[in-house]
């Protein structure tokens, strides 16, 4: 039974994840359902998550290709912020860090929806002076660094931070602002977990078990999902972002 509940948590998980991010809302619960405890739950969700992310990306792939001189940029900071948020995970309780994710959640899903529109008027603007633009490039890399950061930290919802991200940045094709989306996440989970690992934080035998639906989830999701009309898919990524700002806040203040 827990095998199977496992299984269907991370095919589950995997597929939301390459639609929104935010998978680790199936699958942290299903860890701690069969008995792992929290803080190695939240460890073994980012190992858990990562096949779903890699063949995602992979489904996406043709999409990530039209953006290449960002991906070296982006995957570095994703590289080190992944880094940064394992250490700091290893150091501060779950409990601690949870209070504050409803709000990072409320934020990212205001960007994600109205992030386009405030790129323009930002742009508009520096386009009247250099020295503006350069200023604002420095704050979306250093923003990109804080959401790693996040997502190395605690996984949940680390997909629509980033396509809120994204949003502000300019990109405007979902289908390739969730293959970037997936490629980072892989690149920011998957040094989080060789750190986990080295600090003996992850449940493997769980953790493959929900690592191998996830596999089949985010792939499936992902070739699949170009089938969705781009206006019905974004729609559908702000409601399900909608609804996990109330799981978070249920769970932090409520629960």
């Amino acid at each position: 039974m827990e095998f199977l509940i496992l299984l269907a948590a991370g095919i589950l998980a995997g597929a939301i994840n390459s639609l929104a991010g935010g998978g680790s809302f199936v699958l942290f619960p299903s860890l701690l359902l069969v008995g792992v405890p929290p803080v190695m739950a939240n460890a073994t969700n980012s190992f858990a998550a990562l096949p779903g992310y890699i063949s995602g990306a992979i489904g996406f792939w043709n999409d990530i290709k039209k953006h290449k001189e960002k991906i070296l940029p982006y995957s570095i900071f994703a590289f080190i912020g992944g880094f940064l948020g394992a250490e700091l995970l290893l150091q501060v309780s779950d409990e601690q860090f949870s209070i504050i994710v409803p709000y990072l959640m409320a934020i990212a899903v205001f960007l994600f929806a109205f992030g386009n529109k405030i790129n323009s008027w930002v742009s508009s603007y520096a386009d009247k002076a250099i020295s503006s633009k350069r200023i604002f490039s420095i704050f979306l890399f250093f923003l990109l660094l804080l959401i790693c950061i996040y997502g190395g930290f605690f996984n949940a919802g680390l997909g629509i931070i980033l396509l809120a991200f994204f949003a502000l940045s300019g990109l405007q094709n979902i289908h390739t602002m969730n293959g970037i989306k997936l490629l980072l996440s892989s690149i920011v989970s998957l040094i989080a977990v060789v750190r986990f690992a080295l600090a003996g934080s992850i449940a493997w035998q769980e953790g493959l078990t929900a690592f191998a639906g996830t596999l089949m989830g985010g792939y499936l999701a992902a070739r699949l999902m170009h089938f969705l009309p781009p206006s019905i898919l974004r729609m559908l990524i702000i409601i399900y972002g909608i609804i996990l700002v109330i799981i978070f806040f249920q769970q932090a203040y409520f629960s």
